[in-house]
């Protein structure tokens, strides 16, 4: 089993498009990246902690590649933003990769490579080492799974499952 702690704005859609993907054992939201220990929800969404919403995905790679993986994380979300993804305005928002060791962070940097061709504007994602994840409330851990008729997850959620499924549908399970 491989892990890594990716952030790429609300972590709801990261979490929805992992759910989902084949090889995925597992998929937590949590926050990391900042000073304030035990953050909460509110306290993140004031964009004053310096954490980062993030999800932690531990996937088996004899089943699923670890560069689809990244590469699945490139395609979801805007990595050429500065904290914001769409509406989601704040440094909690901004695109990360967090690393633990050195392996690690090459294959983030070798990922970053593969994908700026997709984009016309430079990957801005930070490549920084992993501290502490902090788990986030329950109720945010499927999210998309148990409210698909939430308008966030709607006009916001769909579109990125609809872009990976475009791309990557043999790796998607629904």
């Amino acid at each position: 089993m491989k892990t890594y702690v990716l952030g790429g704005g609300c972590f709801w859609c990261l979490d929805a498009v992992y759910q989902m993907t084949v090889g995925v054992k597992s998929v937590v939201s949590g926050y990391s990246g900042g000073a304030l220990p035990n953050p909460n929800y509110d306290q993140i969404c004031t964009g004053m902690t310096g954490h980062a919403e993030v999800v932690t995905v531990t996937f088996d790679e004899t089943v699923i590649p670890a560069e689809t993986i990244l590469d699945m994380f490139f395609i979801q979300h805007d990595p050429t933003t500065l904290n914001r993804q769409g509406y989601d305005v704040g440094t909690q928002y901004r695109s990360v990769l967090y690393y633990r060791d050195e392996q690690e962070e090459a294959e983030f940097r070798a990922a970053i490579v593969r994908n700026q061709p997709l984009w016309a504007d430079p990957i801005i994602t930070e490549v920084t080492r992993l501290g502490v994840v902090y788990p986030a409330e329950g109720y945010h851990n499927d999210f998309y799974a148990e409210r698909p008729e939430v308008g966030y997850c709607r006009v916001i959620i769909n579109p990125k499952i609809a872009k990976v499924r475009k791309h990557y549908a043999k790796w998607l399970t629904a």
